[in-house]
């Protein structure tokens, strides 16, 4: 197992919430390592944003999870004591979660036919980070 240089990828997004697709960034990544059996460790190093695993055939999945997110976790409550105003941004990076570990196999990534891998923002628009940590695994020895 050898782990390459971190990399960070740049996301810019333009709505307070939003879901960005960044799976054909981490195939390039593939090919620039040059990976054929391995993963990849996409973390996001924010607290108001997260990455997940999701469908990407239907745009429609991506506005029904962040309509249901924001049902769940409304902007304004009255309740919330964070004086950035920005509470239910934390509480839905918290439920989405910070990281995602995606396979590679073949030189491919291992996701499912309608699955993809989403930057999540909840406190936008902003630019963010997105932290790639590639591992590449070594072929086995032969006897």
């Amino acid at each position: 197992m050898r782990p390459l240089p971190l990399q960070t990828l740049t996301v810019r997004t333009t709505a307070r919430n939003e879901m960005v697709e960044v799976t054909d960034r981490l195939r390039k990544m593939i090919g620039t390592y040059n990976i054929v059996e391995g993963m990849l460790v996409v973390y996001v190093p924010h607290t108001t944003a997260a990455v997940t695993i999701n469908e990407n055939a239907d745009p429609d999945v991506k506005s029904d999870m962040l309509l249901k997110l924001s049902t769940l976790v409304p902007q304004r409550e009255t309740y919330y004591r964070h004086a950035e105003g920005n509470s239910d941004s934390h509480v839905k990076a918290a439920m989405v979660g910070s990281s995602v570990t995606v396979l590679i196999e073949a030189g491919k990534l291992v996701l499912g036919r309608w699955q993809g891998v989403y930057f999540c923002e909840f406190d936008g628009p902003r630019q963010r980070e997105l932290h790639v940590k590639a591992v590449k695994f070594a072929p086995p020895e032969s006897d």
